[in-house]
C-alpha cells in the first residue's frame, strides 16, 4: 500500500470554499466528483479545526519497549489513537505501531558522518521538557541526550482498483484506476536540531493558558477576548510547498500539519560522534503535546 504524495490531497491546497452546482442536462466528469467531496470535506476540516484545534484526541501515548528475550529489537511504540491535524483532518492509527530504534540510529548517523547527531545532542535537558515530565524524571534525566520529536500525519493510499479509461496521451484498453482513497497515516521520528532556551521546539500553548487561578470575571473576559481574535484564514507556507505553514514544534521544510506526539531523550556518550549510553533508559515526555479533551471527559471531570 503506498502513500499518495501530500499535494494530491485537495485539502493541502488550501482551496476556496466552493461547491459545484447542478443543472439538467449538465456534462459531468470525474473532476466535478472529486470536487464535490473536498468541499465538504474542507467544511468538516475548518469546523473541527476550530471546534477543538490540532493535538491529541485519544490514545497515541508513546513509550520505549527494550529488547527482552521475545522483541529482538529495541522499539519506539504508539499506541492506538486518534488525533487533529493543523488543517483539521482526522488522524486516526487503529492499532499499535512500532519504530526500530537501532535502525533509527544507524540512518541518522549515517547522515553527514554523524553532524546531524551531534547537532541534535544536548545537556541541561529539562528546558525541554514539560513540567509534568520533569518532576517524574529529575533524577533520571542524563548529562547529555540527543533529542529527537515524533509526528504522526495524514497520508491517504489508493485502494481497490478497477477498470477504466486511461488518462493522458493514451488509448489502452486494460488501464485501471483506485476506486477507493483509504485514510491512513504515517510516523516520523526526527532529530531536533539548533534548539536553545528561546526556541524550545514545543507546540504553543493557548493564548487563555494560565488562567486556571483567575476569578471568574477575568477567565470570562479573557474567554471572550480569546474568540474575538481567534479567526485566522488558513496560513499558507512559504516557498511552493502545499499545506499550512509550520509551528513552532516543526523544523525546516517539515510538513506542517503533522501532529507533535512526544519527546524523545537518547542518552549519549560524550564522543566526538554520539553514542547511545545503552545502561541508561530511554526517556518520552508525552506531556508537551497538545490535548483536545472531549466535552463527555470534561463533563466527568466536572462530576456532570
Amino acid at each position: 500500500m503506498s502513500i499518495l504524495a501530500l499535494e494530491s490531497d485537495p485539502l493541502m491546497q488550501l482551496l476556496p470554499a466552493e461547491r459545484p452546482a447542478y443543472a439538467t442536462g449538465m456534462l459531468l466528469d470525474a473532476q466535478d466528483f472529486a470536487d464535490e467531496q473536498a468541499y465538504h470535506r474542507g467544511r468538516l476540516a475548518r469546523a473541527l479545526l476550530f471546534l477543538a484545534g490540532s493535538g491529541t484526541l485519544a490514545g497515541l501515548a508513546v513509550s520505549h519497549q527494550p529488547t527482552t528475550a521475545t522483541r529482538p529489537d529495541e522499539e519506539i511504540e504508539v499506541a492506538p489513537g486518534l488525533a487533529l491535524d493543523r488543517l483539521g483532518r482526522l488522524v486516526e492509527q487503529p492499532r499499535k505501531a512500532c519504530l526500530r530504534l537501532a535502525r533509527w540510529w544507524a540512518q541518522m548517523a549515517a547522515q553527514d558522518g554523524g553532524d546531524v547527531l551531534r547537532q541534535a545532542r544536548y545537556d541541561n535537558l529539562s528546558r525541554f521538557a514539560s513540567p509534568r515530565f520533569v518532576a517524574a524524571h529529575s533524577v533520571e534525566l542524563p548529562a547529555q541526550a540527543v533529542v529527537a520529536d515524533l509526528y504522526i500525519r495524514f497520508a491517504a493510499s489508493e485502494v481497490g482498483y478497477s477498470p477504466s479509461f486511461a488518462s493522458g496521451p493514451y488509448d489502452a484498453l486494460n488501464a485501471v484506476a483506485a476506486s477507493r482513497v483509504r485514510d491512513a497515516y504515517e510516523l516520523q521520528l526526527l532529530p531536533r536540531i539548533a534548539l536553545d532556551d528561546g526556541h524550545l521546539g514545543l507546540p504553543g500553548m493557548p493564548a487563555a493558558a494560565g488562567l486556571a487561578d483567575a476569578d471568574a470575571t477575568v477567565r470570562r473576559d479573557a474567554l471572550q477576548d480569546t474568540v474575538l481574535a481567534a479567526w485566522t484564514p488558513p496560513a499558507a507556507p512559504s516557498g511552493n510547498r502545499p499545506g499550512v505553514a509550520t509551528g513552532p514544534e516543526h523544523e525546516g521544510e517539515m510538513d506542517g500539519s503533522a501532529v507533535w506526539l512526544a519527546r524523545v531523550f537518547l542518552p549519549v556518550i560524550a564522543d566526538a560522534v554520539p553514542t547511545r549510553a545503552l545502561e541508561a533508559p530511554v526517556l518520552i515526555d508525552n506531556f508537551a503535546r497538545r490535548f483536545l479533551p472531549t466535552l463527555a471527559l470534561l463533563g466527568r471531570s466536572a462530576g456532570l
